[in-house]
């Protein structure tokens, strides 16, 4: 490739960061006159890339708004995270597209580039693989995610249709306030009329939730009176976007809290959905510390007062079954005191129980060799 053709690639390059550039910029970037800078210009617009020319003292050239190049400029570490990000995603993201549509995306990806990066990111894939198995998720999801983000942007309200975990259906008018990806699923963090109990006792267990009341502000939107009545205080609320049915934007408009955190939110409907049992226990130990161990989304923490020169930690959660904790509290390796459920304390004694017997058992007698 003539040093020439490699300037034009690389002014393109430049150009596809966005943005109008100076002719001087691009000048200095590219180690060449202004008059070059043009010429190299004129030659885009002869292989039919969009070169728009901004005269004034600000002036200079960008490529036309809304233009999509397709991938030829990339680098092997820019092609390697494109290429891994649609199999990374496939496989543990918050899949929002059809695998097919990850594998047709790759595969035009690989198309375009060069024969000798395509060879090597070819085996990486033959060579790559997971230890988690492949999400599934239909292209309605897809339209679903845009369809959403695009109300939270403009805070117009929504129709949505939802299913709870228990099949049943509903329609609810809500005023969408953000999208969080967790745990390889989208969440929306939305507002609505508060309407009978706060929570459906099957929506399942803290990390997988139907429909959850969130622990942060519930602070009652501001309507546009177009956007409908509201039936009572307004409630924040969680909803798995896979159990969204359909949506429909509404007109009128609202405001959200402008301190509202949708990612905080989230974790906060995780840890506080309704199960079986709630569990309280404090840590002898520092916030940090049993973080590590009770991620968020699974369990809300609050410093308590410091006792005898130590600080304390309040563990509160929800699960429908009790046998995992034990394990937990043992790992925690700190002095606890649990306040509730009884049965915990049972269960966190019948492990110590085994652990002293595993660990003072005596190990069995090797066989004696066999002298045939």
């Amino acid at each position: 490739m003539t040093t020439s053709t490699t300037r034009v690639l690389a002014l393109l390059e430049i150009l596809q960061g966005g943005g109008t550039r100076t002719v001087a910029d691009l000048a200095a970037r590219l180690g060449v006159d202004e008059r070059t800078v043009r010429r190299y210009a004129g030659h885009l617009l002869e292989l039919g890339v969009p070169v728009e020319s901004l005269r004034g003292r600000y002036g200079g050239y960008r490529l036309a708004p809304g233009h999509r190049m397709p991938p030829l400029m990339l680098t092997d570490e820019e092609a390697l995270a494109v290429l891994l990000g649609l199999l990374v995603a496939q496989r543990t993201g918050p899949v929002t597209a059809s695998g097919a549509a990850s594998e047709s995306a790759a595969a035009k990806l690989r198309r375009v580039l060069p024969k000798a990066l395509g060879r090597r990111l070819e085996a990486l894939l033959e060579t790559a693989d997971f230890t988690a198995p492949p999400r599934s998720a239909g292209a309605r999801e897809a339209g679903l995610l845009l369809g959403l983000a695009e109300a939270a942007r403009d805070r117009r309200p929504v129709a949505l249709g939802y299913t709870d975990r228990r099949g049943r259906s509903s329609e609810r008018t809500v005023w969408p306030y953000g999208l969080v990806a967790h745990g390889g699923r989208w969440y929306l963090t939305a507002a609505g009329p508060s309407a009978g109990p706060a929570t459906d006792p099957s929506a399942g267990p803290a990390t997988d939730p139907s429909t959850a009341p969130s622990a942060g502000p519930a602070t009652d939107p501001s309507i546009d009176p177009s956007a409908g009545p509201v039936a009572g205080p307004a409630e924040v609320r969680t909803f798995r976007l896979d159990r969204v049915t359909g949506m429909r934007v509404l007109p009128g408009s609202f405001e959200s809290p402008p301190d509202f955190d949708p990612v905080a939110a989230v974790l906060d409907s995780l840890a506080g959905a309704p199960w079986a049992h709630e569990v309280r226990v404090r840590v002898r130990a520092e916030e940090h510390h049993v973080r590590r161990h009770l991620p968020p989304g699974l369990a809300t923490l609050s410093p308590l007062p410091p006792e005898d020169g130590a600080d304390w930690t309040e563990v509160r959660l929800r699960a429908e079954r009790l046998d995992w904790i034990p394990a937990v509290l043992a790992a925690l390796d700190r002095p606890f005191v649990i306040d509730r459920p009884p049965e915990l304390r049972t269960l966190v004694t019948s492990l110590a129980d085994r652990l002293t017997m595993y660990a003072t058992a005596s190990a069995p007698e090797a066989p004696a060799p066999d002298d045939h």
